[in-house]
């Protein structure tokens, strides 16, 4: 499997999946706690009609994490040295490697939740480098706009994995506790409270670049939810000036969009919007 050293010498796992003909790349970046690997399914999903996938393990998570920690599975989910931003910029370096490999071909960031904390970022400090940004279970990361309490809060009554926050499907929630590459150790203990704090922040003013923007969201996600979202899209158009912010609401659909029972038709919603956007080359 692929790998690079970030600035403080740990070493960062990710997966290549290559489509035949490709059209575009997507780089994925995945949520806290968890890995790019639970993605099979939505990365077969796009690498069949022609776009290729990057997916790395962020920083302290999945493969990287292991690595990072001697094989401590307990420390899953900590980043270690550099915190967020050596997370946020281990990313960086992933998408320079894709454009390096693939200069000809339009970039596309898909980020979930944490993950989409992280494009945020990025697209805020790299507007040029990314041809269309998803952003899936995400939020506005202001107090108020994201949720910094029990995340699982409104069905704790039902006993059970103690995830169904994640998805209306049961079984997501088992799968994840049983995963020995995911933690369900709430973020703000992972990161503790200076490096929580460093995910607040707004849109950038004025990003200089209209970049298309879908923003999925399931209507009973804990995160953020639909009332976050709409206020994050209108955020994208009023204060970086982008033209192109689709927003997609999912009802009875939790956090985990791509875990849910209407997983396919989440994926065929994704790949209409691409298509529109991103012109086949064959």
């Amino acid at each position: 499997m692929p790998e690079f050293d970030d600035a403080y010498g740990i070493r960062i796992v990710y997966d290549v999946y290559e489509a035949v003909e490709p059209r575009a790349v997507v780089q994925l970046l995945h949520g806290v706690g968890e890995h790019a690997g639970r993605y099979t399914a939505l990365i077969e999903a796009l690498v069949g009609p022609g776009y290729t996938v990057y997916a790395d393990d962020h920083r302290g998570h999945g493969r990287t994490g292991l690595g990072q920690w001697g094989g401590d599975h307990a420390k899953l989910g900590r980043l270690g040295p550099g915190g967020l931003g050596a997370a946020r910029d281990a990313v960086w370096t992933l998408s320079q490697r894709i454009r390096e490999q693939h200069p000809d071909l339009p970039l596309v960031l898909l980020g979930h939740s944490w993950g989409s904390f992280l494009a945020q970022m990025l697209l805020d400090r790299h507007p040029d480098a990314y041809d269309a940004v998803v952003l899936s279970g995400s939020a506005l990361r202001v107090p108020g706009s994201l949720n910094a309490g029990d995340l699982n809060a409104p069905w704790k009554h039902l006993g059970g994995s103690g995830m169904q926050w994640l998805s209306s499907d049961e079984q997501v929630g088992r799968d994840f506790v049983a995963d020995p590459l995911t933690t369900s150790t709430p973020l703000a203990r992972l990161f503790g409270p200076l490096e929580t704090l460093k995910l607040l922040g707004r849109p950038r003013r004025d990003l200089g670049r209209d970049v298309p923007m879908l923003l999925m969201v399931g209507r009973d996600d804990t995160v953020g939810g639909p009332r976050s979202v709409h206020r994050l899209a209108d955020a994208y158009r009023r204060r970086s000036g982008l033209t192109d912010v689709t927003t997609l609401v999912y009802p009875g659909a939790r956090h985990e969009i791509f875990a849910e029972r209407e997983q396919a038709a989440v994926r065929a919603d994704l790949l209409a919007w691409l298509d529109e956007r991103i012109p086949s080359r064959v």
